[in-house]
């Protein structure tokens, strides 16, 4: 999750553009499935920024309804290899200086990672190139890229399930947001092996970028056609889902409690997640949409967003303790965006819960029907 005050940059992305029937990378070619036809506060918008949402044609919306037993889905997550994808993290990032930040060879390795991972799970993950002016005196121009894989189903019904692949410099970046990369991939995973035939095209996004300012998610938004933004019905994003001293929160869709509300439909991405800890006697709590994730450019192009977030720098209140249990007064991931940040910092139970919810938001809306 990117944090402001450490990243206040302009962005310049590259004139490379996500083709309409192909992507295009030097270690994967090809194109996603049926595609179409053509933490904190708010960060520094990118050279080309989107549109204010009221100007965008309006994103189909869905209602949601899942295929599956909320309870069969936490139990099934209960054994799932989450812990695995972090443990591959955590050695990519000890291997290449302690970190996974965009434009290394932690990150590298971190996306030819996720690529084999999806790729042995039946997809065909393919890469969306950018650049970036990265941090510092010298300001160098970053190279980097997004991963995405697609399931079948209709691409007039696209909804984007991301997480952002790199880490801050400082750290491995475990919690952020290998945990978030980690609840994308075992969905990717158990989506497939359920049965589940989606009605909806699933694309699932692996962002790069993030840390430096948002830009892999608003790179590819930028890239989307009139048509392609129409066309994508919601976005579900997941950063830091294993903090340590976390809690379970979902995004604000509705801005009832925060005041950031979300394009209209994202009330019904808070309430398919609610729904998921409800039935699951599992409590949580609502987080504000503040601009600090890679959801922001899908929400400022006017698609649908929500997600599932577990802290960062917050302290636990006295309530939030008698809910969760954990420790008052503490951050609820004291090592965010630290060189602690590592498969020793990260909460198991958290991890599965999270994930599972992920699983059952996003098979909800892969069998999601309009109107």
């Amino acid at each position: 999750m990117i944090t402001l005050r450490k990243h206040i940059l302009p962005s310049v992305l590259a004139v490379i553009l996500l083709s309409t029937s192909a992507c295009t990378s030097e270690t994967a070619a090809g194109s996603p499935s049926s595609s179409p036809s053509s933490k904190s506060t708010k960060s520094a918008r990118s050279a080309s920024p989107s549109a204010p949402a009221s100007s965008r044609p309006a994103a189909l919306q869905l209602n949601p309804v899942s295929p599956v037993d909320a309870r069969t889905v936490l139990a099934d997550f209960k054994t799932r290899g989450m812990s695995s994808h972090l443990e591959a993290l955590q050695r990519i990032a000890d291997a290449n200086g302690g970190n996974r930040a965009s434009g290394t060879n932690g990150y590298e390795e971190s996306g030819r990672y996720v690529e084999e991972q999806l790729r042995a799970a039946g997809y065909t993950p393919v890469r969306q190139t950018f650049s970036f002016r990265g941090d510092g005196r010298n300001k160098k121009q970053v190279q980097s890229f997004n991963i995405l894989a697609d399931t079948g189903g209709s691409a007039e019904h696209t909804v984007v399930v991301g997480a952002h692949l790199d880490s801050v410099p400082e750290g491995p970046g475990i919690d952020d947001n290998g945990s978030g990369i980690a609840a994308v991939l075992e969905t990717a995973r158990w989506l497939k092996e359920s049965g589940i035939a989606p009605a909806n095209r699933v694309r699932f996004a692996f962002w790069g970028g993030e840390e430096d300012g948002l830009y892999g998610s608003q790179h590819y938004v930028d890239e989307l056609s009139q048509t392609e933004k129409q066309q994508t019905a919601a976005n579900l994003n997941v950063d830091m889902v294993a903090s340590p001293n976390g809690v379970r929160s979902v995004h604000d869709g509705d801005g009832t409690d925060f005041g950031h509300a979300g394009p209209a439909g994202s009330k019904a991405i808070e309430d398919i997640f609610f729904q998921f800890f409800k039935e699951n006697s599992l409590p949580a709590e609502t987080t504000p949409f503040d601009g600090g994730s890679d959801y922001d450019a899908f929400l400022s192009a006017g698609i649908p967003g929500g997600g599932l977030f577990t802290g960062d720098e917050k302290k636990k209140t006295r309530a939030q303790v008698q809910e969760y249990g954990g420790q008052a007064g503490k951050h609820l991931d004291p090592c965010y965006h630290e060189a602690c940040d590592t498969t020793s910092n990260i909460n198991q139970d958290l991890l599965k819960d999270m994930s599972a919810a992920l699983a059952y938001g996003t098979a909800a809306y892969a069998m999601a029907k309009t109107g």
